[in-house]
C-alpha cells in the first residue's frame, strides 16, 4: 500500500457486544495497539477513535499520544483529553502547552487544560493577567512590531499561506444508496475536511484573509468512489475510497488525489443497524488520512 492508496486498518470491537464495558475495554486495547504502528495515518485514525469513545480507559493512551512524533496525533490527543475532562491529564497537558514544538499542539493542549480545570472546578492553569499580556503582544505585532525593533515583527508575523474553497462533496460510489443517504455521505466529507482546515492556522477559507495576504484560491471537489461492506475472514469490513480534485480559480484542473480507509468489526458481533455509524467513521478516517498529503499538494500547486 502506497501514498493516498494506503488503507488505514482500524480494528474496532463492536459496541453491540453483550457487555458494553467489556466492548469499550476491548476497543481501547485494540486502538492502543494501533498507536504503536509505524504508519502515521494509522496512529492518527486510532487517536481520533480513542477520543470519540470518551471513556476513562482512554486516558492513559491519550496522554501517551501527547509524545507521538507526529504533531497531528499530539493535537488530536490534546483535544480529546480536554473533552474527556479527567484532572489526571492536567500535568501532561500543561507540559504540552508550554513545551511542545508545534504551535497548533500548544494551542490544543492549552485549551484542553483550561477545559479540564473548569470541569473539575480547579484554578485556571494560566493567570488571566498572562492571557491579557499575550493578547497585547499579539495586537502589538499586528500593529507593526514591538518597542525597540521598528516594524521587524510584522515581517515575521504568522499568516495563512493557503486559501481553499470546498465546492462540492458527493457520494458517487456504486450501489443502491438513496439520494438522502448519498447527500449525508457528502456532507460528512465536507464537514470533516472543513474542520481540518479551520484547525490549521496556515489555511484560510475566508475571502478577506485571502485578499489581505494575496492568496489565490484552490477549489476542491470531493467524491466517494467506493463504500463497500464485505466479509474478510472473521471480520466485516467497511471500506471507503475517496477522490479529490483540485482546480484553480479559472476552473483549470491542477491535480487529483485518492485515498481510503477501512473499519473492521468482528463478524460474530456485527449488527447491520450500526452500518450508518460505521460508514461515517470510514469516511471520516479516509478524509483525515488524506489531509497531510492534500496540504502538500495544495502548497505545491500554489507555487506553480
Amino acid at each position: 500500500m502506497r501514498g493516498g492508496h494506503r488503507l488505514l486498518q482500524i480494528f474496532l470491537c463492536a459496541v453491540m457486544a453483550s457487555s458494553p464495558a467489556l466492548a469499550d475495554s476491548g476497543r481501547v486495547a485494540e486502538l492502543t495497539k494501533s498507536l504503536s504502528s509505524s504508519s502515521e495515518k494509522t496512529r492518527i485514525a486510532a487517536v481520533a477513535a480513542l477520543g470519540r469513545l470518551e471513556e476513562k480507559a482512554a486516558l492513559k493512551p491519550l496522554v501517551g499520544a501527547l509524545h507521538d512524533p507526529n504533531a497531528q496525533v499530539r493535537a488530536i490527543a490534546a483535544a480529546a483529553l480536554g473533552k474527556l475532562g479527567h484532572k489526571a491529564a492536567l500535568p501532561a497537558l500543561k507540559t504540552a502547552a508550554d513545551e511542545d514544538p508545534d504551535a497548533k499542539v500548544q494551542k490544543h493542549a492549552r485549551d484542553a487544560a483550561i477545559a479540564v480545570a473548569k470541569t473539575n472546578k480547579l484554578p485556571d492553569p494560566w493567570p488571566k493577567t498572562e492571557r491579557v499580556a499575550e493578547k497585547a503582544q499579539a495586537r502589538t505585532s499586528k500593529a507593526g512590531g514591538t518597542a525597540g525593533f521598528g516594524r521587524q515583527a510584522h515581517a515575521v508575523e504568522n499568516h495563512p499561506d493557503l486559501y481553499v474553497k470546498i465546492n462540492s462533496a458527493a457520494d458517487d460510489s456504486p450501489g443502491k444508496a438513496d439520494k438522502p443517504t448519498r447527500k449525508m455521505h457528502g456532507d460528512i466529507l465536507k464537514e470533516t475536511l472543513a474542520k481540518s482546515f479551520t484547525s490549521n492556522p496556515m489555511v484560510t477559507m475566508t475571502a478577506t484573509d485571502a485578499e489581505r495576504w494575496g492568496l489565490d484560491p484552490r477549489h476542491l471537489d470531493l467524491s466517494v468512489t467506493k463504500l463497500d461492506v464485505v466479509q474478510s475472514g472473521v471480520y466485516v469490513e467497511i471500506e471507503a475510497q475517496l477522490r479529490l480534485a483540485i482546480s484553480d480559480d479559472n476552473g483549470k484542473m491542477l491535480s487529483f488525489l485518492s485515498g481510503g480507509a477501512k473499519v473492521q468489526v468482528p463478524k460474530k458481533t456485527f449488527n447491520a443497524k450500526y452500518l450508518p455509524n460505521l460508514r461515517k467513521e470510514a469516511l471520516e478516517n479516509a478524509m483525515r488520512g488524506m489531509f497531510d498529503k492534500l496540504l502538500a499538494h495544495l502548497r505545491d500547486k500554489s507555487q506553480s
